[in-house]
């Protein structure tokens, strides 16, 4: 069964993608389980940077970009989700450095009334012979660009 996802709202900064969550997804008490929000939240971050032209898909990549590693990876939770169907993934960056990002997102119901959960996910671009960190490519820096959260005006 599939759920037709509506098209997410605006944001300031960053993205929403809409994601669904599926009665496999849901734990013996009925809410999503734990480990499903970081599944959740890496489809939501590959439906992004893949309708950009990062992907990797039939194997292959389409960009060095694909390559990387997550390095920290923090969530706190706020309320169950407690059902199937939609749920809003709101993620941003707060640092996109030489080799490395730092997204910050957000799980909230579609109209954002309600925070399901929150954190932070840091990641680090790697060469894939030699599985050091190396710098992100121009392409990568670009669709980067659109995600990074502002920094704030001083008052």
């Amino acid at each position: 069964m599939s759920h037709a996802l509506a098209a997410p709202a605006a944001v300031e900064y960053g993205h929403i993608e809409h994601v669904s969550v599926y009665f496999d997804d849901l734990d013996a008490f009925g809410i999503l389980h734990n480990s499903r929000y970081v599944v959740l939240l890496e489809r939501a971050l590959t439906a992004y940077w893949a309708e950009r032209g990062v992907s990797y898909q039939g194997g292959q990549r389409s960009a060095p970009d694909t390559f990387h590693a997550v390095r920290e990876f923090t969530i706190t939770y706020r309320a169950p989700i407690a059902a199937t169907g939609p749920v809003a993934v709101h993620f941003w960056l707060e640092h996109f450095g030489t080799s490395s990002a730092e997204y910050a997102y957000r799980f909230s119901s579609l109209d954002g009334s309600i925070v399901h959960a929150e954190g932070r996910r840091a990641i680090v671009r790697l060469d894939p012979a030699t599985l050091r960190s190396t710098p992100w490519t121009e392409t990568g820096r670009a669709v980067a660009a659109n995600l990074l959260r502002p920094a704030p005006t001083p008052a």
